[in-house]
C-alpha cells in the first residue's frame, strides 16, 4: 500500500507537512549567482540625497535592503532554487527532443478543457503578476537556436526556418569564460512593487506620473493613454491584450483614488509624498490579492487555503492584527506582514525556476465572446484580434463594465497536456516576428539550466519517478509520452512533466510546481522590508494600513466600476467563475 502524499492527509497533518517542506526548501533550495566571478559591472545604486530611499519604494528597486542596496533591483541576476552545479544547460542534447515536436505531440488544442474553478481574470492576472517580477529582456539577435521542421509541419514557408534567439547574455560575466553556470539578468525589479504599473526605471515611472497629487496619468474617458506602438502606456506593455487593459488600468484608478484619500487625510503633503505613499499601500493590495485570493483560487485545497492565509495574516487572522497588533515576531500567529525581515540561507533575488513554474499559457483561452451587463452577445472575437494594437478598438466599442463581466463569466484553461492556445504556438505579433510558445518555454528551460523534470523533482525533495505511469493516470499521456521522449523518462522536460502529472484533488497546477510555490510564495513577502519589518503606520500610515485590510479585489472592481456588482453577488473570490446575469 503506497503511502498518503501531503494533500491526502487530515488538514493538521497537511499543514504540518507543508512547513516542513518549506524549511527544507528555505535551507536546501536557495542559491546565490551574484557571488559568480567576474560581477564588477552589476548595478551599484547609490542613496538619495534626500533620504527618500530609506522609506519609499525606489524606482529600480534598490535600497529594499538598506545593507546590501543592490538586492532585487532591476539589472541583477536571477538566483537559483537549484544548486549552481545543477544550473548547466542541456549542451550538445539541448534541442533533442526537438522542441516543436514536443508542442506539436503534446501541447497541441484539440480542443478546449476549461478550468471551472477560475474565471479568465484569473488568466490576465498572473501574467500581469508575472510583468512585475521577471523579464530577461529582449533575445540576441545573432545567435538563434534553428529548430527542425518535418515535412508534414505547417510552419508557414515564409517564416522559415524555425528560429529562436538565445536569451540576452549577462554582460557582467565578460566573456561567459567561467567554469560556472551561465547567469541571466533581471530586466525588471525582483520585488512586489508594482513594477508593471509603474515601472522599472526612473525614466518610465517619470513619464507615467502626472506630477500633480502623486497621480498617475489617466485620460478624460477613464482608459490609459497610448504609447507610440498604439496599447496601453504603463510600467510593462509586452504581448498586451484585453485582460491586461483591464487590470493596468484598474489598479492605475486605484493608485489615484489612494492618492485622494491620501490628500485627505494630509493636506500638506507634496506629490512626491503622495504618490510614494500610494505606490507603497497599491502595491501591498496586489500582493495581499495574489497571496489570499488568486492562489487560494487556483489552489482550492483546505490545507492550501489555510497556508496561504497564514503567510499574509496568521492563525490569528487579519481582523486580530488590524485590533489587537501583532503577537510575537513570528509567521504563524500573525502572519508576515510587520514581522522581521529574513533573507534565509541566500540574498533575495528571483530564480529562474520560479520563472518556469510561472508558465502557464494553457490558461489562456483562444476565443472570447464579449456580453453587455444585459446578458446580448456584442462581439466574438479571437486571441489575436484582442490583442496588441487592436485592444483599444475593443475596449472603446465593447466597454470596460462588459469586459470585466465577460471575462468574469468565462473559464480560463486548465494547466494541462494538450491544452496549449492554439494562436500561441505560431504566433504572429506586430512586428512581424512568428514564434511557436511552447516550444520556446521547453528551450528557455534548457538553455538556461533548469533541470529536466525528473532531476528537478528529486533536488526540489518530491523524489525520482521509475516510470510514465508514475508521471500519469492517463494511459494516453503515457503512451505519448514514452513515445516522444524515445522511452527515456529522464529527457522528459519540466513544463511537460508538470502538465502531464495528475494534480492533487482540486489544484490548478501541479505538485511538482507547487513545491517553488510553497519556498517562494512567502519568501518574496519575508524578504521585502517594505512587507516586513517596515510594514509599519510610520511607513504606510495608519491610513494605509486600514485601507489595506479593508479592501480586496471584489472591493476594487465595485470601486471603479459600479455596475459590476449584481454579477459578484454571492462571489466570494474575484477570480471564481461571476454570477451570470443572463439566468
Amino acid at each position: 500500500m503506497s503511502r498518503k502524499q501531503w494533500h491526502q492527509l487530515l488538514t493538521p497533518l497537511s499543514l504540518v507537512k507543508l512547513l516542513q517542506f518549506r524549511n527544507r526548501l528555505r535551507e536546501n533550495n536557495l542559491h546565490d549567482t551574484a557571488e559568480i566571478k567576474p560581477n564588477n559591472n552589476l548595478p551599484k545604486p547609490e542613496p538619495s540625497l534626500d533620504g527618500r530611499h530609506l522609506n519609499a519604494r525606489t524606482d529600480d528597486g534598490s535600497f529594499n535592503d538598506l545593507e546590501h542596496p543592490e538586492m532585487g533591483m532591476a539589472g541583477t541576476r536571477f538566483g537559483r532554487n537549484v544548486s549552481l552545479r545543477d544550473a548547466f544547460p542541456d549542451g550538445p542534447s539541448i534541442l533533442e527532443p526537438n522542441p516543436r515536436t514536443i508542442s506539436r505531440q503534446l501541447m497541441t488544442r484539440d480542443e478546449f478543457r476549461p478550468a471551472t474553478i477560475l474565471n479568465v481574470l484569473a488568466a490576465a492576472w498572473i501574467q500581469f503578476e508575472n510583468h512585475d517580477w521577471f523579464s530577461h529582456g529582449d533575445n540576441q539577435t545573432k545567435k538563434k537556436f534553428e529548430l527542425p521542421l518535418t515535412d508534414d509541419d505547417d510552419w508557414p514557408q515564409e517564416h522559415r526556418p524555425l528560429e529562436i534567439g538565445q536569451t540576452a547574455i549577462d554582460e557582467s560575466r565578460g566573456d561567459g569564460s567561467s567554469s560556472a553556470p551561465p547567469t541571466f539578468i533581471n530586466h525588471v525589479t525582483h520585488w512586489w512593487d508594482g513594477s508593471q504599473i509603474y515601472g522599472s526605471d526612473s525614466e518610465t515611472v517619470d513619464k507615467l506620473r502626472s506630477h500633480s497629487d502623486g497621480k498617475l496619468i489617466i485620460g478624460n474617458d477613464g482608459l490609459l493613454p497610448l504609447d507610440d506602438t498604439g496599447v496601453d502606456s504603463t510600467g510593462f506593455n509586452d504581448n498586451w491584450w484585453v485582460g491586461l487593459t483591464l487590470l493596468h488600468t484598474l489598479f492605475a484608478k486605484e493608485h489615484n483614488v489612494i492618492c485622494d484619500r491620501l490628500k485627505h487625510e494630509y493636506p500638506d503633503w507634496s506629490d512626491e509624498q503622495l504618490f510614494d505613499h500610494a505606490r507603497l499601500i497599491n502595491a501591498a493590495l496586489t500582493a495581499k490579492i495574489h497571496t489570499a485570493e488568486w492562489t487560494p483560487a487556483i489552489l482550492p485545497h483546505p490545507a492550501t487555503d489555510i497556508a496561504l492565509n497564514v503567510n499574509w495574516a496568521g492563525f490569528l487572522g487579519e481582523d486580530f492584527r488590524y485590533i489587537f497588533g501583532r503577537i510575537g515576531e513570528g509567521e504563524l500567529l500573525s502572519g508576515i506582514p510587520g514581522s522581521p525581515t529574513e533573507q534565509h540561507s541566500a540574498p533575495y533575488y528571483l530564480t529562474e525556476e520560479f520563472v518556469s513554474v510561472y508558465r502557464m499559457h494553457p490558461l489562456i483561452p483562444d476565443d472570447y465572446q464579449y456580453y453587455n451587463l444585459d446578458g446580448k452577445l456584442l462581439q466574438e472575437k479571437d486571441f489575436f484580434e484582442s490583442s496588441g494594437k487592436r485592444t483599444r478598438a475593443i475596449v472603446e466599442e465593447v466597454g470596460m463594465e462588459n469586459l470585466f463581466y465577460s471575462l468574469g463569466i468565462a473559464h480560463p484553461g486548465a494547466v494541462t497536456l494538450h491544452n496549449f492556445p492554439r494562436f500561441l504556438q505560431m504566433h504572429k505579433r506586430d512586428n512581424g516576428e512568428v514564434f511557436d510558445l511552447a516550444a520556446v518555454d521547453i528551450l528557455r528551460d534548457r538553455e538556461r539550466g533548469v533541470p529536466r523534470y525528473n532531476r528537478f523533482r528529486d533536488l526540489l525533495g518530491r523524489g525520482r519517478v521509475n516510470s510514465f505511469e508514475e508521471i500519469s493516470s492517463n494511459p494516453v499521456w503515457v503512451k505519448e509520452l514514452r513515445e516522444a521522449y524515445n522511452n527515456d523518462i529522464d529527457s522528459v522536460d519540466l513544463m511537460v512533466g508538470m502538465f502531464a502529472e495528475d494534480l492533487p484533488e482540486g489544484f490548478g497546477f501541479s505538485d511538482t510546481a507547487f513545491r517553488v510555490f510553497i519556498l517562494m510564495a512567502s519568501r518574496r513577502l519575508k524578504s521585502d522590508r517594505f512587507f516586513s519589518k517596515d510594514y509599519r503606520a510610520e511607513i504606510y500610515t495608519p491610513f494605509g494600513l486600514e485601507y489595506i485590510y479593508r479592501n480586496n479585489m471584489r472591493t476594487i472592481l465595485k470601486r471603479h466600476y459600479p455596475k459590476l456588482e449584481p454579477a459578484l453577488v454571492g462571489v466570494s473570490n474575484a477570480f471564481a467563475p461571476w454570477r451570470n446575469l443572463n439566468f
